[in-house]
C-alpha cells in the first residue's frame, strides 16, 4: 500500500487545484524512438528524458485520447475479464511537477520535487504514458531518486508548482536538507564526483 504516493497525490491535488497522477518512472525511452522524434527539436539530452508510465490510472482530461482496456501486464498471468478497467492513452502535453513525499525506513520524513515537462510525442505504447523531460534528469535520478531510496512512483501535478511543492515540504516537518531537486548542470550533488 503506498501511503506515502497517496498522501503526495492529495498534496498536488490541494496545491493544483487540478487532478494528479502517480507513475513509474524507471521506463527509458527507446534510443530510435528519441532519435526520430525528439533529437534537434527538443533542447533535451537523451538523459533527460523517460518515460512516465502506469497501467492506466491517469486521468481522462490529461490525456490526448483514452479507450478503456484490459491491464495487459495483469492479464499475462491472470483471465483478461478480471483485468478489465485501465484507462490507456498519451499524457497530454505540458507543464509538469514531478515529486514526492516520502518516509525512511526510520520514520524521517524526505520529499524531492523536479519540474519539466511532457513532450508532443507519441509513446507507441500501452497504458496512460507519457514522454518526459526533465532538465539533468540522470544526474537527479542517480543521486536523489536512487541514493534516496525513493519508491519507483512518483506523483505528477500538471503544471509548474516547484515552489508551492517545496514551502508545504517546509511546512509539514521535512528538513530542507532532505527536499532533492534536479540541480542544474553546473551544481553537484554531495555525492557527485567532481572529476
Amino acid at each position: 500500500m503506498d501511503i506515502y504516493g497517496a498522501l503526495s497525490e492529495f498534496i498536488g491535488t490541494v496545491i493544483s487545484e487540478d487532478a494528479v497522477t502517480l507513475l513509474d518512472i524507471n521506463n527509458t525511452v527507446p534510443k530510435d524512438l528519441y532519435k526520430a522524434d525528439i533529437e534537434g527539436k527538443y533542447p533535451y539530452a537523451l538523459t533527460d528524458t523517460f518515460m512516465g508510465f502506469h497501467c492506466g490510472n491517469t486521468c481522462s482530461k490529461k490525456l490526448c485520447f483514452c479507450e478503456m482496456k484490459y491491464q495487459l501486464i495483469m492479464a499475462r498471468s491472470l483471465p483478461e475479464e478480471v483485468t478489465q478497467g485501465t484507462l490507456e492513452g498519451d499524457i497530454a502535453a505540458g507543464d509538469v511537477t514531478f515529486f514526492r513525499l516520502q518516509s525512511t525506513a526510520d520514520s524521517k520524513l524526505r520529499a524531492y520535487v523536479a519540474q519539466g515537462e511532457v513532450l508532443p510525442v507519441r509513446t507507441h505504447s500501452f497504458g496512460s504514458i507519457g514522454i518526459f523531460a526533465i532538465p539533468e534528469m540522470k544526474r537527479f535520478y542517480r543521486h536523489v531518486l536512487i541514493e534516496g531510496n525513493y519508491p519507483h512512483h512518483g506523483a505528477v501535478a500538471f503544471g509548474h508548482y516547484g515552489k508551492e511543492l517545496y514551502e508545504v515540504f517546509k511546512y509539514i516537518g521535512v528538513p530542507v536538507e532532505e527536499i532533492g531537486y534536479n540541480q542544474p548542470a553546473n551544481v553537484r550533488y554531495k555525492t557527485e564526483n567532481p572529476f
